[in-house]
This record gives C-alpha cells, structure tokens and sequence, in this order.
C-alpha cells in the first residue's frame, strides 16, 4: 500500500501518516505493523498507535476479527490541539487506505482464540484518493460526482454550496443504487436488498429537503450511467430495467411517505398532549418498519419538536425485534420444513437442485430468499426480475431431472462458514448458522450450507414438475415445485 500510494500515485511521503493498534487486555500490541511500517523509511514521528474504536476490526459480536493499520493523508488544515492526530475528526487528516490483519476468532465469552487460517484484507478510499490526486478535499467536486451535483442543481434550482449535506446524501445514495441494481441486487425488505431500498428512501427523503418533490431518481440515474459507461459498460445495458426498479421504488415510497408523515405527526403531536420529553423507541421502530421512514429521517423531525432520540433505545428495540422473528421462525420452520417426512425430506433435498438449476439459468444475480415446504409441495422464492418463459421452464425440469435420474449422492461434511465459501459453498442465510455448519453436496452439481435432512441419493426425490410462478415483489418471484409421485 505504501508503495503503491509513494511510488505509483506520487504522494508525497511527509504528508503521509499511518496508525497501528495500541493493545489491551485481550489482545496484544500490533508491533508487526509497526515494524513493517518502520522499513518503509516513512518518518516515525507520523505513526501513532490508538485503541480498538479506531484500529480494530470485527465482522459481528462473534466471528473473525483482528487489528488494522490504516493509512491517512495530511491534508494541510490546522491541528486541532497538540493532542491532535489521524484519530481526530478535526478534518487535518484523511483516511485513504486500511489494512486489516484478520488473526482472531471472537467467541461468545469474548475471548479470542487464532485463527488457522489467517488472512490480510487490504482496501482503498478511491473516491478519497482520487479526489486528493485532483487537489479536492471534497469528493464531490471531483469527475465522479461533479455532473451529478450539477444535475441536482438544475432539479432543485439550488447551489451544493448552500445545501451540502443534502445534495451529497442524494448523490452517494442515488450512485449507490444505481450499481447495486445494475449488479442485480434488487431493493427488497430482505438482506443486501433492504440496503437497496434504505438507499433509495434516504436519497428521496433528502431531496424532499431540496423542495424537490417530483420523481427525480430516473434522471439521475441516466447522469449515473452516462458518467460511467465506459468503464462499466453493463449499466448501459441494464438502463432501462434499472431506470423501471428506481421509478417503481420512487412511486411506492411516496405514497409510503405522505401516509408516514401523518402518522409521525400524529403521534407527536400525542406525545405533546402527555407531556413527554423522549420519542419512545417503539413508535420509531413503527416508523421504520411500517412505514419505511429512515431513522435520521425520524431523528430530526423528533429532535426539531423538541423530544429527545435515544439511539440506543431504538437499536435495542430492532435487535429484540430481530431477535423474536428469529424464535417465531425456529418454531414454525426448521429450514422452512414443515416436518421431517419422506415426501419433505425429498423436497427440501429438490430445494438445491432447483437453486444450482436457476443460477446457472438465470445467472448468479439469482439467490434463494425463502422457502416452504410441505409433504404436497415446494414453494421457492428467489431474485429475478422477469418471469419465466415457458421455455426456460421446461429447461429447468429437463436440468433437475437429470441430476435425479443420474441418482448423484448427497454428502454432508462439517466445516467453519470461513472454510465453506473458500469450497465453493453457496451460503445466502449466514446469521442461521453457529460455528460449525453442515455443507451438503450432490455429486459435483450442488454445494451449500444447510441445516435441514436429505435424501441420500437423487434417485430418491422422484421426478419433479414446476406447476406454478408467480412474482411477489419487486425483483422477486416464486415458484411452486411437485413431485411427480406422492409422499
């Protein structure tokens, strides 16, 4: 990184400064970064050692972790102290570059035990960079944003000087978008999806503060595109499949809002009646989970009333709500088994073959997002934008039935998530699993975490028929799978 960033892009080395962790009770000081860092010859009096709030990394609660060395840029700005240094949030220096030396596994206790296989994840702020290369300290004045910002100038007939904030939020979001659709991540209320849609309501309910109250993401979009066509040729393809998903999106969600709104209002105003001085973390969540408002979006109009928002009472209420629908689900389901019958057994055991089947069909954009299963049918939800043709239909049978007729086995080993995705296992329901999870294979066709029964061999699930589709969101539809002999 050091070499890349002095060497390739011709930084200048005075004005580069690194951080290394500092050590606690749990784990040690990272000396190996310090180390490292010294045999670059970069001045020593510029690496700082600092705490795990700024040089640690964790993917959750539990799980992979370890120390990080990030990279900063001197940008020129008066010190904010004598105590200043790249943890401040002062603005003298900018984050460019992190490194993440991920060696540990957190356990539930929270003790740390090494990991065998241990790896570096190395990453670049390449909007941060390149805006440092053209002399920006704002990286929305540089060619990645610039004919965006000025685009939603002419929309709001405003000037980005005045309205920053805003302006910046519509931007980042609306580009976000626009590449996560064109990656075939569709908005829904589920997983990478539900980032999709928080995006796209955050950018709206930002433009609403610019008095654009209009359908405005399609015209965004096209700058989006345009700016990025050659060197991501694939939205221009996608242009008008993405351009129909952000119109659909902006179309539910302003209807969602003015009902919202009311709503909002409504209860505050009842809270006025009763004298109350905190917006209780309940009737957030409602706002969030019923209506679909953002939190900051919530967060303002509470604070501008005069209640107190407290962050911690909300996340709490989302973690116990997450934390209840994950029990309901237990009791109800088992993997979305209704029981462990031959005929369900057979079915859930149809679920991969039907999963590799759609992906390599469709293509990879394709991902399961649920399934139930009952000793009469399959029901099998997954990502696709458009329905099926009865050609691909018939395809998918012919593939499915083949693999049954081939009478591939079904093996199961047990290994770490970690060691699941490097042997190729598809895993799309990540939080369901504890350490040590079951990945199934059949034959040299089907690979993926699950926790559910299986047949032995496809022989045993019988042949199959697709009798029924049907879309049940925005990006995502559902089909109904029979066995050809009964249960």
């Amino acid at each position: 990184s050091w070499e890349f960033l002095v060497k390739k892009l011709k930084f200048d080395p005075e004005k580069i400064f690194a951080t290394c962790f500092e050590g606690d009770e749990n784990s040690p000081k990272d000396l190996k970064a310090f180390e490292a860092w010294e045999k670059t010859g970069i001045n020593k009096s510029h690496i700082f050692f600092l705490g795990k709030k700024h040089n640690w990394w964790a993917v959750g609660e539990t799980g992979p972790c370890g120390p990080d060395s990030e990279i900063f840029f001197d940008t020129g700005v008066d010190s904010c102290g004598s105590n200043c240094n790249p943890g401040c949030s002062c603005g003298k220096y900018v984050e460019i570059w992190n490194n993440v030396f991920i060696e540990f596994n957190r356990l539930k206790d929270g003790s740390l035990e090494k990991l065998k296989q241990q790896n570096i994840d190395t990453g670049m702020g390449v909007e941060r960079t390149t805006a440092l290369l053209q002399g920006f300290s704002d990286v929305f004045k540089t060619e990645i944003f610039s004919s965006l910002i000025e685009k939603i100038e002419e929309i709001s007939r405003l000037s980005y000087k005045d309205n920053q904030k805003e302006m910046r939020i519509v931007a980042d979001h609306t580009k976000s978008a626009v590449f996560a659709i064109g990656d075939r991540i569709l908005p829904s209320n589920i997983e990478a999806g539900y980032i999709v849609r928080r995006l796209i309501r955050r950018a709206i309910t930002a433009s609403r503060k610019l008095s654009i109250n209009d359908s405005f993401l399609s015209d965004l979009a096209k700058v989006v595109i345009d700016t990025n066509k050659k060197v991501y040729p694939h939205l221009t393809d996608q242009k008008s499949q993405i351009l129909i998903i952000l119109n659909s999106e902006e179309e539910k969600f302003a209807k969602a809002l003015i009902v919202g709104e009311k709503w909002l209002k409504k209860t505050i105003s009842n809270l006025k009646l009763q004298k109350g001085d905190k917006f209780p973390a309940e009737k957030a969540f409602i706002a969030v989970s019923t209506f679909g408002l953002p939190v900051d979006y919530i967060r303002e109009h509470v604070l501008k009333e005069g209640f107190d928002f407290i962050e911690e009472d909300f996340e709490k209420q989302q973690k116990e709500h997450k934390k209840q629908s994950q029990k309901g689900l237990k009791k109800r389901f088992a993997g979305g088994m209704a029981d462990n019958s031959e005929a369900v057994v057979r079915y859930h055991t149809a679920t991969h073959l039907l999963h590799k089947a759609l992906r390599d069909l469709l293509g990879d954009h394709v991902r399961q997002v649920g399934s139930n299963i009952t000793s009469d049918r399959l029901r099998f939800d997954f990502t696709h934008d458009k329905k099926l043709t009865d050609e691909e239909i018939l395809k998918l049978e012919n593939v499915i039935n083949e693999k049954v007729k081939a009478d591939l086995p079904v093996v199961s080993q047990e290994m770490t998530l970690i060691e699941a995705k490097k042997a190729g296992a598809l895993a799309f329901f990540v939080d369901k699993y504890d350490n040590k999870i079951k990945v199934y294979s059949i034959g040299g066709y089907s690979k993926e975490v699950c926790g559910g029964p299986h047949v032995q061999t496809t022989a045993k699930i019988g042949k199959i028929k697709i009798v029924k589709q049907k879309a049940v969101a925005q990006g995502r539809r559902r089909l109904y799978l029979k066995l050809a002999y009964g249960s």
